[in-house]
């Protein structure tokens, strides 16, 4: 019988606390159960292994993430747009690095979860409302989300890992990037159909 007080929403919960405090490959199930005060088994009613779990934590960090992009960018447009939505997101991974990993690892999550999550959809829905403010358009979109996606994961990953090892300030270069890929977005080459090379 499930513990009084024990959902599968409090279990994601204690389990992205973990995941930011520990990592996300660093947290079990018997972790998880010490935090919350039960017995292992107490939490198999209300997640079924530890890769549901952290589907759920990606799902949670994706619901956050793109809640804190969603406000950063409301209302702008262009070269604000994009550092807002930049910033917002270099915030959520150096606040939540458990929960941010979850949402850029593939992970198998519960097909009837995910048709139930908004975070996900609206992440992408995000990404492309603020792309179309630069007026691309399919295939150039696509490519352009992998394009800032690439550049603002592997910033904050090789910050956090401690990476940026020369003198000049991260921050100064974090604006530069934007700076450059602003550029980049407003003068964005043709598209050579049919180039697979």
């Amino acid at each position: 019988m499930p513990r009084a007080g024990l959902t599968a929403h409090r279990v994601t919960i204690a389990g992205a606390e973990l995941a930011d405090e520990v990592g996300l490959e660093q947290v079990t199930m018997s972790q998880l159960a010490r935090r919350l005060g039960v017995k292992d088994a107490s939490l198999y009613s209300h997640v079924r292994s530890l890769e549901d779990l952290r589907g759920r934590i990606a799902l949670l960090a994706a619901d956050e993430k793109s809640l804190l992009i969603a406000e950063a960018t409301a209302g702008r447009a262009g070269r604000e747009a994009l550092v807002a939505y930049a910033n917002a997101w270099r915030q959520y991974a150096h606040r939540h690095p458990g929960r941010y990993l979850a949402t850029q690892t593939p992970i198998r999550i519960d097909p009837e979860l995910a048709a139930q999550a908004s975070g996900p959809r609206r992440a992408v829905e995000l990404t492309y409302g603020m792309l179309r403010g630069y007026g691309l358009a399919e295939p150039d979109l696509t490519d352009a989300v992998r394009l800032l996606r690439s550049t603002f994961h592997g910033f904050v990953t090789l910050e956090a890992a401690g990476g940026f090892a020369h003198e000049r300030s991260p921050q100064d270069s974090w604006i530069r990037a934007l700076d450059a890929l602003h550029s980049l977005l407003e003068h964005w080459p043709p598209s050579r159909e049919g180039d697979s090379s």
